[in-house]
């Protein structure tokens, strides 16, 4: 932590308190995908029959 008159500037580690293992963004880009792939099948499917 550093302090440059009235501002204090903290490192990013210290701000946040916790760890970041981007599981985030796994998790909407596999929910992304599979409501594609059921959306898909939900309009595919009653067209071909």
């Amino acid at each position: 932590m550093e302090r440059k008159g009235d501002e204090i500037h903290i490192e990013t580690d210290e701000a946040r308190g916790g760890s970041t293992p981007h599981v985030t963004r796994w998790m909407l880009g596999i929910s992304l995908a599979l409501a594609i792939v059921v959306m898909s099948l939900v309009w595919i499917i009653p067209a071909l029959s």
